[in-house]
Formats: C-alpha cells, sequence, structure tokens
C-alpha cells in the first residue's frame, strides 16, 4: 500500500495480523472500485459492456470468497482467509459491488437521499467491514460506521468535484444545485461564483454533520479499540478544513494534505485517543 494513500498512516496503529486484514480488504475494495474508475487497471477495455462484465465478475469473486470456493483473483485469495477469522459481513462486500455498479456510465443523483444510499454502499460498508477488524463490544459501533463513511465519502466528492466532471460524473445533488442556480456548465468552467461557492459551502457543511454525528455515535470506551478509524477521520477531516480554507476551490488543484501533516495528523490522534480513553471519540473538531 502506498503512503499517499490517505488510509496509510491509520492503518500503522494497528497489530500485525490485523493490519494484514484491513489491507486485505482495502484492496479487494479498491480492485472492486477500479473495475469502474480505472478499467485499464483491471484489464477491462473500458466500453460500457466491457464494465458492467467486470462489475460482474466482482460479484462473483465475492460469492466465491464467501461460499468457500478458490477465488479467481489475487485479491481474493488475500481476503478469504480473514473473512472467517473476523467475521466479515457477506453483505457489505455485495453492497459494495452494487455501489460499484452504480458509477457505470454518467451517473447522477437527484437528491441528497439518493446521493446517500451510494455513499452507504461504497463507503459505510466498508467501515462496517473494517470495524470488525479493529474489533468492538457495543453494535452501536455500527452507527459510528456508517456516518463516519457517509462523511469520508462526502469529502471525497467535494475534493474531486472537477475531476469527476471530467469523466462525465457530477455526484452533487441536482436538487442541490438548483437551490442554489448552479448548473453543471458553472461547475465546468470552475469560477468560484457566489453561487457556487454557496453549493460547495453547503456540501462541505453537510459533511461536517455526518463527522459530528460519526463523533457523537462512537460509543464512549471504543475509541481506542477504533483508534485506526479515528486516525482515518481526522485525516480526511483535515482535507475538508483545506477545502474550506482555499475558499471552495476545489477547480484548479485537487486539495490534498501533505504527507508530513498526515503524519503529524496521525499520531496526534493517537496520542489524544489513548490518553482520553472513555471519551466519546475525537473525529472532527
Amino acid at each position: 500500500m502506498s503512503r499517499d494513500t490517505n488510509f496509510y498512516y491509520s492503518f500503522l496503529a494497528l497489530p500485525a495480523e490485523k493490519r494484514r486484514a484491513i489491507i486485505a480488504v482495502w484492496d479487494f475494495c479498491r480492485a472492486v472500485d477500479d473495475a469502474v474508475d480505472e478499467p485499464a487497471v483491471s484489464g477491462s477495455s473500458g466500453t460500457p459492456d466491457a464494465v458492467a462484465a467486470a462489475v460482474e465478475r466482482w460479484r462473483s469473486e465475492v460469492a466465491a470468497c464467501f461460499d468457500g470456493r478458490a477465488p479467481h483473483t489475487a485479491e481474493g485469495e488475500r481476503l478469504q482467509p480473514f473473512i472467517d477469522r473476523f467475521g466479515l459481513p457477506r453483505e457489505a462486500f455485495e453492497q459494495l459491488v452494487d455501489g460499484v455498479e452504480m458509477d457505470v456510465g454518467n451517473r447522477r443523483y437527484e437528491t441528497f437521499a439518493d446521493l446517500r444510499e451510494y455513499c452507504l454502499r461504497v463507503a459505510s460498508g466498508v467501515g462496517l467491514m473494517t470495524i470488525e477488524i479493529f474489533g468492538y463490544r457495543d453494535a452501536k459501533v455500527k452507527d459510528y460506521a456508517i456516518d463516519l463513511g457517509v462523511a469520508l465519502q462526502l469529502t471525497n466528492i467535494i475534493r474531486d468535484v472537477a475531476v469527476d466532471l471530467t469523466q462525465g460524473r457530477v455526484y452533487l445533488p441536482l436538487k442541490d444545485l438548483e437551490r442554489f442556480g448552479c448548473t453543471e456548465d458553472d461547475l465546468r468552467r470552475g469560477e468560484l461564483s457566489p453561487r457556487v461557492v454557496a453549493l460547495l459551502k453547503h456540501q462541505c457543511d453537510r459533511a461536517r454533520e455526518y463527522y459530528a454525528r460519526a463523533r457523537a455515535a462512537l460509543p464512549r470506551g471504543e475509541a481506542r479499540r477504533l483508534v485506526a478509524a479515528e486516525i482515518m477521520g481526522a485525516i480526511y477531516f483535515a482535507i475538508l478544513e483545506a477545502i474550506e480554507g482555499a475558499g471552495y476551490d476545489v477547480f484548479s488543484r485537487v486539495i490534498r494534505v501533505p504527507r508530513p501533516r498526515r503524519a503529524m495528523i496521525a499520531a496526534s490522534t493517537w496520542v489524544k485517543t489513548m490518553v482520553h480513553v472513555g471519551d466519546a471519540g475525537h473525529v472532527g473538531p
């Protein structure tokens, strides 16, 4: 796994076996996502029919992994031993494939409710996978994983508005564009008009709401077990703050948190979480 991923520093907080399991899950999920976003990586020609076929192959691979049959991919082979070891939820993997399938073609989302369904499948589902590896005692941790997953995915969507437009995709809800008087052409021009800024601020405020919901949902006493998730949340929250600090300019460059800053966030979140054991969590401000 590359040190340039936002997940790298959170995984360092885990014991070796859990780290191997998390990386196996992450690599599997990334390969499924690449079937649509990076078809050349997955060996697809990139045509809609070829991408749809690739998605179906991953759906079959999930079934093979969970049914105890021999996987057909290196990612499936690495994942399979950890399924029973950590009780990984089959439904979350199936939902991931369903979510990735939603990306086939030029996708639009009419309302935030529609977009949230997508976020639940491609991001919250991954959270539900990983908490089984982190370990927990209180079932309310699942609510934390769901809300944090939505927060992370919304942050990705805001950061990648310009990149997604080049692929013919607009993830910002069309009702929000209508509410703020924006068009897709306004976004393509990349001009920070008052309407565009208001639209993006609204998206950031919504992401902040989900970080706050995750923070409130984390049961007291579970933060230590979920320190890797807390680190991940803190790094993504820093991306959100950077977007806001840039005046919502997600057009001139892809806003990232520099590697040294990510390392500092990881270290400080680890210390804060371990010292304040019993607190309700530290995702966000």
